[in-house]
């Protein structure tokens, strides 16, 4: 994500001893609302895929294009829209955002067949992008500096709420009303956020730009360029098999839906756990920290098909894939951060067009293995790819690419 600091010129830099007022704590939670509806919405269709699937009469590997899309233009948009929207004041970017993720929910939620479904998505993934290399740029402007840290971790709470209860939410909507009613709802809670930025966020101008060179700066670069590619793998990995885990569990581990929607707020719940869990672990030994998710992501995939028959074995498994998961984009994010010392925004813009790519791609995959040969082929893919990403991060070693000075290089280190 995006780190843009910078305070306007004509303005003084507040005294650290300030303490922010309620009116700015006001406009950080309002940035966080949007973050959950943000994430909500991205990952709405994992839990509504056989509902939408059945009513629009098209395939579940088809109906997984619904993460596959918006993935593909979030990839695009993250690094994108920082390069066009050079000094736009951050405030009225926002706003743009917030507003077309709440088109994106109305067009989603009424689309007559899936060709429309899919221009809502598309929607998404423009403004998904974008407000991740915005959000946690805006929490050190949005308070004095000495409540920075906390009003960053406030809005990732946003994020780490949605991945708790916006995905089993939006299933148990559904259960009860239909999957367009779940895409209402969320629609309303961006609509709130939306109302609440325009009256609490202030002007956010800015007067640095993202340079196209700094991206060439960076990818040119092989210890950078190979933790992106790790980076892929492993996202890939998830994202191939979790976009599919609701249809596995009820037509291949004959789970009903209201126990699936426990499991995934299960998945959500011990994924929240794991990552204040990993934070000490990250601390002590980032690469041991890598390794240890990733295998677990890579035998809870493996072993996913193999359980099927034992519902308690399931469930352990798709817990187990939570804790792994949890971790992942904390470990990874550090894991970027000290690769790319040197071309931090650059960095965070790569990370998250990295991360949609492989979201988009993992599932565009993973969709046609499900249509193709079946949903357990396409977690043992998974498994496979979790493989890779852990060869990749073996390549590393204990070495760190040359920089220009000693000090650099301890900094990019992943020890």
């Amino acid at each position: 994500m995006l780190v843009e600091n910078n305070l306007p010129a004509a303005t003084p830099a507040p005294e650290m001893s300030d303490a922010s007022s309620l009116r700015q704590w006001l406009s950080v939670f309002a940035v966080a609302i949007g973050a959950f509806a943000f994430v909500t919405t991205e990952f709405l269709p994992v839990g509504l895929l056989p509902h939408v699937a059945r009513e629009l009469n098209i395939l579940p590997g088809t109906a997984g294009l619904m993460v596959t899309v918006p993935g593909v233009i979030a990839a695009l948009s993250a690094p994108g829209l920082m390069l066009g929207a050079g000094r736009m004041d951050r405030r009225h970017v926002f706003l743009l955002l917030s507003a077309l993720l709440l088109a994106s929910n109305l067009i989603s939620a009424f689309a007559p067949n899936f060709v429309i479904m899919l221009v809502g998505r598309a929607l998404l993934g423009a403004a998904l992008g974008g407000f991740w290399t915005l959000a946690t740029a805006a929490a050190g402007r949005l308070v004095q500096p000495k409540d920075a840290a906390k009003a960053t971790a406030t809005i990732l709470t946003g994020v780490t709420c949605a991945t708790v209860i916006g995905v089993p939410l939006g299933t148990f909507i559904a259960g009860f009303s239909s999957w367009r009613f779940s895409f209402l709802a969320t629609g309303v809670l961006v609509a709130v956020a939306l109302v609440a930025q325009f009256w609490l966020v202030p002007s956010l101008p800015s007067h640095k730009a993202l340079r196209f060179s700094d991206l060439v700066a960076l990818v040119r670069r092989p210890y950078p360029r190979r933790s992106m590619f790790m980076v892929a793998l492993v996202f890939g990995a998830h994202f191939c098999s979790y976009t599919y885990i609701t249809p596995f569990l009820l037509h291949n581990a004959d789970f009903d839906m209201s126990t699936i929607t426990w499991l995934l707020l299960g998945f959500g719940v011990i994924g929240f756990i794991s990552n204040f869990a990993a934070s000490g672990a990250v601390n002590r030994s980032l690469k041991g920290s890598v390794a240890a998710m990733v295998s677990l992501l890579m035998f809870a995939l493996l072993l996913m098909p193999l359980l099927r028959h034992s519902h308690w074995a399931v469930a352990a498994d798709v817990l187990a894939w939570g804790i792994a998961f949890g971790a992942m984009p904390l470990c990874f994010s550090v894991w970027i951060q000290r690769a790319t010392p040197e071309f931090p925004e650059a960095g965070s813009a790569l990370f998250v067009s990295i991360i949609q790519v492989a979201i988009a791609v993992g599932s565009l995959v993973g969709g046609t293995i499900v249509d193709r040969v079946g949903i357990p082929a396409d977690f043992l893919l998974g498994s496979a790819l979790a493989l890779l990403g852990l060869a990749a991060l073996a390549s590393f070693g204990r070495s760190t690419e040359d920089v220009h000075t000693d000090q650099l290089a301890c900094e990019a280190t992943t020890e």
